[in-house]
């Protein structure tokens, strides 16, 4: 029974880390793509409006929210991007993010 537990609580502690590693990956995209919408703004504190979008996701589930900031803001300042954009570039980044995280 000693070993079932051990692996009960092993599998536990690699599921808690991977979605440490998940949260992680995603928070890093979303300052990715809000510094990435921040030059297309023409934003002079690039990072204050990334922190903006990363703050974003906050507001519901999933990564729907972030397109919608970013879109409105993107409307506002007359930037022609669509969401489907906003979307990919998030995509992208978030392979860049996932790499940035695992190297620490």
């Amino acid at each position: 029974m000693s070993t079932l537990n051990e692996r009960q609580a092993a599998f536990e502690s690699k599921f808690a880390h991977d979605e440490q590693l998940k949260f992680r990956a995603e928070m890093r995209r979303n300052k990715l793509v809000g510094l990435w919408a921040a030059a297309l703004l023409g934003k002079e504190d690039a990072e204050a409006y990334a922190k903006e979008v990363v703050a974003a996701d906050f507001e519901e589930a999933g990564s729907e929210d972030v397109v919608r900031k970013i879109e409105a803001d993107f409307v506002a300042a007359g930037v022609s991007q669509s969401a489907d954009n906003i979307r990919d570039k998030m995509m992208e980044l978030l392979a860049e993010a996932v790499r940035q995280v695992e190297a620490g």
